[in-house]
């Protein structure tokens, strides 16, 4: 087992090594500081953030009801949910630009109001909202699932309401739960490529996040390969330090 097991932690680190070789790091001050630089980390910042809040006001109630569904009806559920983990990003693009776009279901609908969704800002915070979601409600469902109901109950009958019972009972229990899922969600729509290119576009400064960045750099426009390479760097860092926050919260939890 010895010998395919380094075999596939080589092929897991080493494409990560010959990124960093290929970085020039005496020019890596000047490229963060570029504005193609910062438009792209910026909007994906926000964006993300934004998605991530919509993951958490969608996800939770979602989570709950996930839950304390049984039989066919929750197996049907989850499989709901956990679809856009398996469906290619490109088809969850073109599922929302079949929604929201010109000609959708009720993309005409939204034009006539004089609302425009596709190749805006708003479609990248949909479109990470969409690939995202699945983390944190798998997440928090799972942590209800095993949270113990007498907590609730005894709340209940002391004459809690039920916001009360969730917002001062429930939630803080599986508060590492939910960090952790609102974490990887975060994380998810910082990274997001396929969805957004095709429901959202390329436009520098309004859907350009820095995977779309990255993307354009090696099709000889707009950003440099040297801020293509700067912004994978901030993406991994982003990526190795939201998955030591969630292994740290779990290794808390488990003592």
């Amino acid at each position: 087992m010895v010998a395919p097991a380094l075999l596939g932690g080589a092929l897991l680190v080493l494409p990560l090594i010959a990124l960093l070789a290929r970085l020039n790091w005496a020019a890596l001050p000047a490229t963060l500081s570029s504005p193609e630089t910062g438009s792209a980390l910026m909007l994906s910042l926000v964006t993300a953030v934004s998605a991530t809040v919509c993951c958490a006001v969608l996800g939770v109630p979602l989570a709950i009801v996930l839950s304390r569904a049984n039989g066919w009806w929750s197996v049907l559920l989850r499989g709901i949910v956990t679809l856009p983990l398996v469906l290619p990003p490109l088809v969850g693009g073109l599922a929302l630009l079949s929604l929201l776009g010109r000609g959708g279901v009720i993309g005409d609908l939204l034009a006539d109001a004089g609302i425009q969704i596709p190749f805006t800002t708003v479609a990248v915070v949909i479109a990470q909202t969409f690939v995202s979601l699945p983390f944190l409600v798998i997440s928090v469902e799972s942590s209800l699932r095993s949270l113990t109901p007498a907590f609730g109950d005894a709340a209940a009958t002391l004459g809690a309401a039920p916001a009360s019972v969730l917002f001062r009972v429930t939630l803080p229990l599986i508060r590492p739960g939910l960090t952790a899922g609102v974490i990887l969600c975060f994380t998810r729509a910082l990274g997001e490529f396929g969805a957004t290119a095709l429901f959202a576009g390329n436009a520098g400064g309004t859907t350009r996040t820095v995977p779309l960045a990255i993307y354009t750099a090696f099709n000889g426009a707009g950003v440099t390969q040297d801020t293509a390479l700067t912004l994978s760097l901030i993406l991994i860092a982003i990526a190795i330090a939201s998955l030591a926050l969630v292994q740290g919260r779990a290794g808390s939890r488990a003592m």
